[in-house]
């Protein structure tokens, strides 16, 4: 299911609506955003097709050509291709070819691409928090501007990643981000509390 379709109506309403309860008690800002991917991740589909080929071409020359290097040779060839294309629309295929460091580094990349391409750092208090949930690689990544970042410790959003990681493993995820969009919000609450000139200065949702 691509990230567009992910939440229902419903369910990005109920999104947005926590984001704004949370905003309104903080001059923080929470941006939660969906994305089908962080990284497509074409070594993967390099690696697949070729391991797949090469099974597939050596047990096709073996059984009908004899061992022959020229018949293997055309056999990989021809099942290369189908092969890559397949590890493509089987996306579970595809993860089982990709380190877990690799997809860590990639989602941890696309969150601060994100940050910086939709304005984060540029919040009056540099209190802006994304909230990164990549589709394909099954990741949720949370990423704090300075400002918040001077008062809370690194492990600060373990609890939030794993409250929506686990509401994605039970098929609630609009539960538990609504969840984590509080949490993030009582932390704010905190250390930066809401101000009379306060505005809303981010989107509530964002769907890539």
């Amino acid at each position: 299911m691509s990230a567009q379709e992910f939440f229902n109506s419903a369910e990005k309403a109920r999104i947005e609506a926590a984001v704004k309860q949370a905003e309104s008690r903080t001059s923080g800002e929470i941006v939660p955003m969906l994305v089908d991917d962080s990284y497509d991740y074409p070594r993967a589909e390099i690696l697949g097709g070729g391991l797949f080929a090469l099974a597939a071409a050596t047990s096709l020359s073996w059984a009908f050509f004899g061992e022959s290097l020229w018949h293997f040779l055309w056999l990989f060839a021809l099942c290369y291709f189908p092969f890559k294309l397949l590890i493509r629309f089987f996306p579970a295929l595809k993860r089982r070819l990709i380190h877990p460091e690799e997809i860590r580094e990639e989602v941890r990349e696309r969150a601060i691409v994100a940050f910086l391409e939709n304005g984060l750092h540029h919040t009056r208090d540099e209190t802006g928090i994304l909230i990164l949930i990549s589709l394909f690689e099954r990741r949720v990544h949370v990423l704090a501007d300075r400002g918040i970042n001077k008062l809370v410790t690194d492990d600060t959003w373990d609890g939030v990643v794993n409250t929506i990681t686990q509401g994605i493993l039970r098929g609630e995820t609009c539960d538990a981000l609504c969840e984590a969009i509080k949490s993030c919000g009582e932390l704010l609450e905190e250390n930066f509390p809401v101000k009379s000139d306060d505005t809303d200065e981010l989107p509530n949702l964002i769907i890539d």
